[in-house]
């Protein structure tokens, strides 16, 4: 959140008071998993842009106890499950060609001088990876020629052809040849990338 140009939590950190103006969030479910006299434990289904330390706190000034978050986890960011997720051990033993959790200890136990000594396999890492794309199968996807790709990823907008092309989109993705060229927004006909990735 930025209050004139300004990351508001910067500010905060510099002393001064923020007057953050209240917004509308989405909560489609908030649970009690389990409840003790000094501590409660929710989970909740939200919209993006909901900060969860925010609703701890205010759910804790509503009724009068206060309340913070003392640990946070996510359990699911759509479309992934936590089938999807990969752990650190995961992620530590696929470094060195070793995969799942069965070498996972041996990760754990490597020295950090090991870690320097032998080559890392990024062919092992990428298979634990999602592709870009797969996180933004909800955004309108937008196929693109190698000029416009071009164009896109100097940071112009270009107009975007085609029958089925939408006008007007708050958020899109460009792909050319099957890869993710940028996000951004269309208007008019007209594609404006916001975050551009390399080709």
């Amino acid at each position: 959140i930025k209050i004139a140009g300004e990351r508001a939590y910067d500010l905060a950190r510099e002393g001064e008071m923020v007057d953050i103006p209240p917004r509308e969030i989405e909560i489609g479910r908030l649970d009690i998993v389990e409840h003790k006299p000094d501590q409660t434990i929710f989970e909740v289904a939200c919209g993006k842009g909901t900060y969860v330390r925010s609703l701890a706190r205010d759910m804790g000034r509503d009724l009068g106890c206060f309340g913070h978050i003392s640990e946070l986890r996510r359990v699911e960011v759509e479309p992934f499950t936590p089938e999807d997720f990969v752990t650190i051990a995961e992620l530590e033993a696929a470094r060195f060609g070793a995969k799942g959790d069965e070498n996972s200890e041996a990760a754990d136990d490597a020295e950090p001088a090991d870690a320097v000594a032998k080559p890392v396999d990024f062919g092992a890492i990428d298979t634990l990876l999602v592709d870009t794309s797969a996180a933004l199968d909800c955004l309108p996807q937008i196929a693109i020629s190698d000029d416009a790709a071009t164009k896109i990823r100097l940071g112009n907008p270009v107009i975007i052809r085609g029958r089925d092309a939408p006008v007007e989109a708050e958020e899109a993705c460009a792909t050319s040849r099957g890869k993710l060229v940028a996000i951004g927004a269309i208007e008019q006909g007209m594609f404006k990338p916001k975050r551009v990735f390399a080709g």
